[in-house]
């Protein structure tokens, strides 16, 4: 049955500027909170483009060019949103970049960020006020046209139009979250931008005019950008904003907000309704009311779903719906999204015998007796798109059996910035390798890891994510992200080996629970691990917070070598 709401909406614009001169003829825009909950700036979509056509006169007059790439550290407020879209009036390049939350410290991140501007060749740099400093220092030698705050840009302004990009021209950079290596540009096209915020708002959360949004998600990674910037403007939705250091530090103001403001579209990764339940557990949360949260979408990483589960147990005396919870697939190669879990279902999952799966590469239902594994179900692909399963030889597989996930739709990527190898490597016939491993099962796509991350130990395929689950569910003292699993080269072949982040300077402390972490894992999959202690904090994650294994097996070679 057709949709009445999406078969009477008008014809999607051709460009995301198109989309919001639709926008700004409603009464919708973005509101910019605080810690605490405090506006500090309201933001209506008319005055954004009003706002973002005169700085792209200033950005012109200031010697960029059109197609020029500009670096923009994407912190949430509201001048990296005049910045983003004065560039596409301009016909620049935007390359928004992280802030220093995910990083090990200052030279790590100015080492980062200045690789990431030679990676964009951007002629521009731009930071927030306090990161104006920072942002000159990384980028010193470098030759830009300009480095520095939007308050540092000249006056002046260009004279003449302001000729529109076409579909076909880049609408942004979007740098990868470089879980398995150093991030790479992906290119966007307004058509394929627009294609995948139609899709979204159209089919996958069924957007209606009555919708608002929250989001605490970085500006930087395509969840946040595409889906609570981009997108929301496409759908001329209003969206508060909390900034993700303010949700980290406050994680239950992400709940006021939408309580507060009788929002109905959030989304997180798993480990953002962890931190809710957990901070919600000694709180007296009488006034919050969730009935209004119609879609509580999960993505960004691997969903989790004992977190989800355990979030609604602590929320549904606030009225949060069990089935309001909507998992997603996507990547910033595709822009953002390739698949919904259909609305109002909430989480369905199915949970499958390890052995078949580490052995035989088989989705098989587990038994009572069996080592199990419980997966989610993310939904079909979004109309237009494709995704599907091959098996080594490129073959497709039968629903049921693991294979390697390819996607195929008008939302992919044109390519990686100036790495045509890589593009070769990702995307052949129109198909993208997504690098991810799963199976399709009642029509829905079930992700069930990162092929590089697979570990590969006596003919069995082992996920790290079963290790390091298994080891901070039952260990004691252990927490979400404090064990990181992967394999590394032994004196007799593949070894797996573990990073765990431990609390306690105390001698027998540490060794108790290296001991403990040891002997489930062995007792439990079968095989050794090599298990090392890290301090708090000190496993290696992504700008978007996920792992980064690759880097937490460097982190482990180099603590060996010292050893």
């Amino acid at each position: 049955m057709t949709d009445p709401y999406v078969s009477a909406r008008p014809a999607a614009p051709a460009t995301i500027l198109d989309a919001l001169d639709r926008a700004a003829d409603g009464d919708r825009g973005f509101d910019f909170h605080s810690a605490r909950g405090a506006l500090l700036e309201s933001l209506p979509y008319a005055r954004l483009r009003d706002d973002a056509r005169a700085l792209a006169r200033r950005l012109l007059a200031a010697g960029l060019a059109p197609g020029d790439r500009v670096a923009l550290i994407a912190e949430t407020e509201a001048d990296f949103v005049r910045l983003f879209f004065a560039c596409g009036y301009a016909r620049l390049i935007p390359a928004p970049m992280p802030l220093p939350m995910a990083f090990g410290g200052r030279e790590a991140y100015l080492a980062h960020i200045r690789r990431m501007i030679e990676r964009a060749d951007a002629a521009a740099a731009f930071a927030p006020a306090p990161l104006k400093a920072w942002l000159e220092e990384a980028a010193a030698g470098l030759p830009l046209r300009f480095v520095g705050a939007l308050a540092d840009l000249p006056e002046d302004a260009a004279e003449g139009d302001l000729p529109r990009p076409a579909p076909e021209d880049l609408a942004y950079l979007q740098f990868s979250s470089g879980s398995t290596q150093f991030p790479k540009g992906i290119m966007v096209t307004h058509a394929a931008l627009m294609a995948n915020a139609e899709a979204i708002s159209r089919h996958g959360l069924k957007t209606t005019p009555a919708d608002r949004c929250v989001s605490w998600l970085p500006f930087y990674h395509d969840m946040g950008l595409v889906g609570f910037l981009l997108t929301p403007v496409v759908a001329g939705l209003s969206v508060d904003y909390l900034a993700t250091r303010d949700f980290a530090r406050r994680p239950l103001m992400w709940l006021e907000l939408i309580a507060r403001n009788r929002a109905t579209i959030s989304y997180s990764p798993s480990f953002g309704f962890e931190l809710c339940a957990q901070r919600a557990a000694t709180l007296d949360l009488k006034d919050l009311d969730l009935s209004s949260w119609r879609t509580a979408g999960i993505g960004g990483d691997m969903i989790r779903p004992h977190i989800l589960r355990r979030f609604v147990e602590r929320f549904a005396p606030h009225g949060f719906d069990a089935g309001a919870l909507t998992p997603s697939y996507g990547m910033a190669e595709a822009t953002l999204a390739l698949s919904f879990a259909p609305l109002g279902e909430g989480l369905r999952t199915e949970t499958l015998d390890l052995d078949a799966l580490e052995n035989e590469g088989a989705a098989r239902p587990a038994g009572d007796e069996a080592r199990a594994r419980e997966f989610v179900l993310c939904g079909p692909a979004l109309p237009g798109h494709a995704i599907e399963a091959r098996d080594a030889a490129g073959a497709v597989v039968p629903a049921g059996a693991v294979g390697r996930i390819f996607a195929r739709g008008p939302s992919l990527m044109t390519a990686y910035f100036r790495d045509p190898d890589a593009t070769a490597e990702a995307v052949a016939d129109g198909w993208l390798d997504t690098g991810d491993l799963g199976y399709v099962a009642d029509g829905q796509i079930v992700i069930t890891g990162r092929a590089k991350d697979l570990i590969l130990v006596n003919g069995r395929n082992l996920w790290p994510q079963d290790l390091e689950w298994a080891a901070e569910r039952e260990i004691p003292g252990l927490r979400s992200g404090d064990v990181a699993a992967f394999s590394v080269d032994g004196a007799e072949g593949e070894e797996v080996a573990a990073l765990v982040q431990c609390r306690s300077s105390d001698p027998e402390t540490r060794s108790k629970l290296a001991d403990d972490v040891a002997g489930l894992l062995r007792q439990r999959f079968g095989v050794p691990v090599v298990v090392r202690l890290v301090g708090a904090h000190a496993l290696p994650v992504t700008s978007s917070g996920k792992l980064s294994r690759s880097r937490a097996r460097e982190l482990y070679r180099a603590m060996a070598a010292q050893a």
